[in-house]
C-alpha cells in the first residue's frame, strides 16, 4: 500500500522489489496447489465493551486465488469496511489470521503488504500538488519499483483511462471524475499483485467506468493481478467479478459465482396483465401467492407475482379455473441487487 489512506504508511513498506513467497499448499489429491493470494482465517473484530459493544467481523474465513476478481458485497453496516481494513492492517483484529501470498500479515507485515495496494472510498489517494505523471512515478517508487522500468505501463494506463492529455497537469486542477481515474492509475502504477478497490467507479462517467472494467479484466487475465472489489454498482460487480462474497452482520452469508447467486432459490417473478383482474380476483390471488405490485389499468390491471415453482403452477391453475384471459405474460429476471437484498434481509441485516 502506498499512503496512509491506502493502508500502511510508506515508511512501513519494504523497499525491496523482491518479495518472499509463502509455501505452496497441498491439495486433497496430493498435487501442489498455488498459494492463495489472500487467505483470511476466522477473523473477528469487536468495538466497545459491555451491552453497547458491536461485533463488526464475526468469524470470517475465505481464500482468494491468484488472478481472480472477487466482489465483496453487503449493505451499509454489514462489516465490509472493517473487514477490508482488518485485512489491510489498518484495523487490528481481535483474533484470526491474514496471509498475503502465504505470508502471515501479523508476523511479517512488511513482507506481506509489499504485495498489496488499495484504493479506499473517501481516501485522498494522490498528492494533488503533483502532476498525474508524477503521482504514478511516486507511487511506483514507494512500491519498490524503478519508475523508469514501468514507464510503458504508466503510459498505457494514462491512455486506457483517457487521462494522457492531463498527464502533466497538477491533480488539484482536475475534475472529480479525473481525480478518480488518477487514483486508479496510481494504485496500478507499482505493479502490486493484489489490489483492494472500494467503490472504484464512484465519480466516473459511464464510458470511464466501462474502460476501468475492461482494464481490470485484462490485467487479471494477462498479468495475474488479484482484485478484491467492493461496490454498490451491481453492474460493475456482474461484469468484472469471477466470484462474489456477501457479508451481513459481520458474517459471510453467501460465497459463489455471480451466475450461482442468480440461480439461488426457487423464486420466480412474473408480470401478468389481464382485463379480468378486478378487486375480487386480486383478493383471491393474494390468498394464494405473493402479489408484489399492482398497476391498475383502464380495463383490469397489471400485476407482479413472486412465488416458487409449485406456487406458479397453482397460480396458473387458479387463473384457468377462473377463466381468466391473459393479455401479456412477462418473466421478471432477478438481478444481483435482488439477490443481495434477499440474502441480507434473511440474515436480519
Amino acid at each position: 500500500m502506498t499512503t496512509g489512506s491506502r493502508g500502511l504508511e510508506a515508511s512501513e513498506r519494504s523497499p525491496a522489489k523482491s518479495r518472499a513467497e509463502g509455501p505452496e499448499s497441498q491439495a486433497a489429491d496430493g498435487t501442489t496447489a498455488p498459494t492463495p493470494a489472500v487467505a483470511v482465517d476466522d477473523l473477528h473484530k469487536r468495538f466497545g465493551t459491555g451491552p453497547d459493544a458491536v461485533t463488526a467481523v464475526d468469524g470470517v474465513s475465505f481464500e482468494v486465488d491468484p488472478g481472480s476478481v472477487v466482489g465483496l458485497l453487503g449493505p451499509n453496516g454489514a462489516g465490509k469496511t472493517t473487514l477490508i481494513k482488518s485485512i489491510l492492517g489498518m484495523v487490528v483484529p481481535d483474533r484470526g489470521a491474514v496471509r498475503i501470498k502465504g505470508i502471515d500479515a501479523r508476523e511479517a507485515p512488511r513482507a506481506a503488504y509489499a504485495h498489496v495496494d488499495a484504493m479506499l472510498e473517501g481516501a485522498r489517494n494522490d498528492y494533488w500538488r503533483l502532476t498525474v505523471r508524477e503521482n504514478l512515478r511516486y507511487f511506483a517508487t514507494i512500491s519498490g519499483v524503478d519508475p523508469a522500468s514501468v514507464a510503458d505501463r504508466h503510459e498505457r494506463l494514462l491512455d486506457r483511462l483517457d487521462i494522457a492529455d492531463k498527464a502533466d497537469e497538477p491533480v488539484r486542477n482536475l475534475s472529480r471524475g479525473m481525480k478518480s481515474k488518477v487514483s486508479l492509475a496510481s494504485v496500478l502504477a507499482g505493479g502490486a499483485e493484489v489490489v483492494f478497490l472500494d467503490e472504484p467507479t464512484l465519480g466516473l462517467d459511464v464510458e470511464s467506468a466501462r474502460t476501468f472494467q475492461a482494464e481490470i479484466r485484462r490485467l487479471a487475465a494477462e498479468t495475474g493481478l488479484t482484485v478484491i472489489l467492493s461496490s454498490h454498482d451491481m453492474g460493475v460487480v456482474e461484469t468484472v467479478c469471477d466470484r462474489v462474497i456477501v457479508v451481513s452482520a459481520g458474517e459471510i452469508v453467501a460465497d459463489d459465482t455471480v451466475d450461482g447467486l442468480l440461480r439461488q432459490g426457487d423464486a420466480h417473478t412474473v408480470e401478468l396483465t389481464s382485463p379480468a383482474f378486478d378487486r375480487g380476483l386480486l383478493a383471491t390471488l393474494r390468498d394464494r401467492v405473493e402479489v408484489t405490485a399492482v398497476d391498475r389499468l383502464d380495463r383490469g390491471a397489471r400485476i407482479e407475482v413472486t412465488t416458487d415453482t409449485e406456487g406458479l403452477y397453482a397460480l396458473m391453475a387458479t387463473l384457468r379455473d377462473q377463466d381468466v384471459s391473459l393479455s401479456r405474460v412477462r418473466t421478471v429476471e432477478r438481478d444481483l441487487s435482488d439477490v443481495l437484498v434477499d440474502l441480507t434481509t434473511a440474515e436480519g441485516a
